[in-house]
This record gives C-alpha cells, sequence and structure tokens, in this order.
C-alpha cells in the first residue's frame, strides 16, 4: 500500500477529484492549505504586484493498493497541470499496515 499526497491549486481540484473517480479511486481526504512556494517574485495584475509568498491549495491524501497506485499519479499529472509555475508536487511514501474500525479488517481489504 502506498499513501500518495498531492499538493495542487484550488481551481484544479474539481478536474483532479474527477480524474481519480474515472480511475476508480473513490476515497480520499482534503483540506485546504497554505504554503510557501519557491518563486520569489510577485505577480503583476492591472498594474498592482501581488505577493506569492504564501500561496493557497489543496492537500489530497490518498492511500491506494499497488495496483492503483501508478494510474492515480497519472490521473493527477494529467488533471492538475496547467504548465505554469505552482501546479503543485507528489509525495509517494509506503503504509505499513491498515484497519477499518467498522469492520476491523486489515491489509488491503480494509481500503475497499
Amino acid at each position: 500500500m502506498k499513501k500518495i499526497e498531492a499538493i495542487i491549486r484550488k481551481s484544479k481540484f474539481s478536474d483532479v477529484k474527477q480524474a481519480l473517480y474515472n480511475v476508480e479511486v473513490n476515497f480520499f481526504s482534503y483540506c485546504d492549505v497554505t504554503g510557501i512556494g519557491n518563486e520569489k517574485v510577485g505577480h503583476v495584475y492591472r498594474g498592482i504586484t501581488y505577493s506569492t509568498a504564501k500561496i493557497q491549495r489543496t492537500k489530497l491524501s490518498i492511500i491506494v493498493s499497488e495496483p492503483f497506485v501508478e494510474k492515480t499519479i497519472t490521473a493527477i499529472l494529467e488533471s492538475a497541470y496547467t504548465g505554469e509555475v505552482g501546479d503543485g508536487k507528489i509525495f509517494v511514501s509506503s503504509i505499513e499496515e491498515a484497519y477499518r474500525i467498522r469492520t476491523k479488517e486489515k491489509g488491503k481489504t480494509s481500503l475497499n
């Protein structure tokens, strides 16, 4: 099992959610987060420079079994992409064990 954490633009959340549903990833957690990015230059809009030091994003936390890892990552990469600075990041880490509290199932069956 793997944990996939993705930090994406808020404006792309609906697209990413639909892409995940399309590859049969039907459960994930998400929350709004604020972070500091690598870009140090502000953006100019109508003659006013706006700071990009603090950026609003959505963070998704997804636990999947091995067969779903690549298609989950591909779905996020394709649906969150704009080609602009600040599209986000994806992190993948290993999960040792998972439990479903209601049924006390463990392992990958607890994810279904």
